[in-house]
C-alpha cells in the first residue's frame, strides 16, 4: 500500500512540475529585440546645385564718379543681390545678400575733350560666411568734346586745349549683371512646425430639471 500511495504521489508531483515549466517562460529564450528609433535625414540631392556661369543680377550700393579725382584702381565697390536666387522651389542666394566689386580702371576728364572712364569687375558675394566667386564687369565713360575740340582748334588753337569732355558716373543702385564663378551646392532642411495650441471652449454646465407636481 505505501509503495502504492508513494507512487501516486511522484506522479502527481511530477504533473506539477510539468504544468509549471509550461507556465514559465524559459530563461534561455532569446529577449525582445527592443524597438529601433530610425533617424531622417535629407540628403543633398545631385540636382541642388546652383552651376557656374548662372546670372546674378546685382545692383551697385555706392556713387562712383571720377568727378572728384578720388575713384582709384583696387578700390571696392559695395554691391548687394538684386533678386533671390531660386533653384527647386528654394531661395539659395537671397536678394539683399552682400556683394563687391574692385575698380580696375580710372581716367579723369582732361585737356582737348578727354572725358573720364570707370571700368570695374566683381569679385564676390558673401553667403552663410562663405564667399562665393563671382565674374563680371561692368563700366561708364562721359562724353568727349571731340566736337568742340575740333572747332575750336580750328579757330584758336588753345580754346581746344582747354575743351574738357565729362565725368564718368555710376549711380548708386545701377544695374549690373554678374555670374557665378563656381559651383554651388547646397543641402535643403526640413522646416520644423510647432503645434498650435488651441482652446477649447469649455462645455456649458447642465440645468438640473425640477420635476413638476402633477396637480
Amino acid at each position: 500500500m505505501k509503495s502504492k500511495y508513494l507512487a501516486g504521489f511522484c506522479l502527481l508531483m511530477g504533473a506539477a512540475c510539468a504544468s509549471h515549466a509550461q507556465s514559465t517562460p524559459s530563461t534561455d529564450a532569446a529577449p525582445l529585440a527592443a524597438p529601433q528609433h530610425v533617424a531622417i535625414a535629407l540628403a543633398p540631392v545631385s540636382d541642388n546645385v546652383l552651376r557656374a556661369g548662372m546670372e546674378v543680377p546685382l545692383i551697385t550700393r555706392e556713387e562712383l564718379t571720377t568727378k572728384k579725382k578720388a575713384l582709384r584702381v583696387g578700390q571696392r565697390v559695395q554691391m548687394e543681390v538684386a533678386a533671390n536666387i531660386e533653384r527647386n522651389g528654394v531661395v539659395v542666394i537671397p536678394a539683399g545678400t552682400p556683394a563687391v566689386a574692385e575698380i580696375t580702371e580710372v581716367r579723369n576728364k582732361g585737356m582737348w575733350g578727354k572725358s573720364g572712364y570707370i571700368g570695374a569687375r566683381v569679385l564676390s558675394l558673401r553667403l552663410n560666411d562663405r564667399n562665393i566667386r563671382l565674374s563680371g564687369t561692368f563700366d561708364d565713360k562721359g562724353v568727349t568734346g571731340t566736337g568742340g575740340v575740333v572747332a575750336a582748334v580750328a579757330l584758336v588753337p588753345i580754346a581746344g586745349f582747354l575743351t574738357t569732355g565729362t565725368s564718368a558716373f555710376i549711380a548708386s543702385g545701377s544695374a549690373v549683371k554678374g555670374f557665378l564663378d563656381e559651383d554651388v551646392a547646397y543641402a535643403t532642411v526640413a522646416k520644423v512646425i510647432e503645434p498650435v495650441a488651441v482652446a477649447v471652449p469649455a462645455e456649458p454646465a447642465l440645468l438640473a430639471a425640477t420635476p413638476v407636481a402633477a396637480k
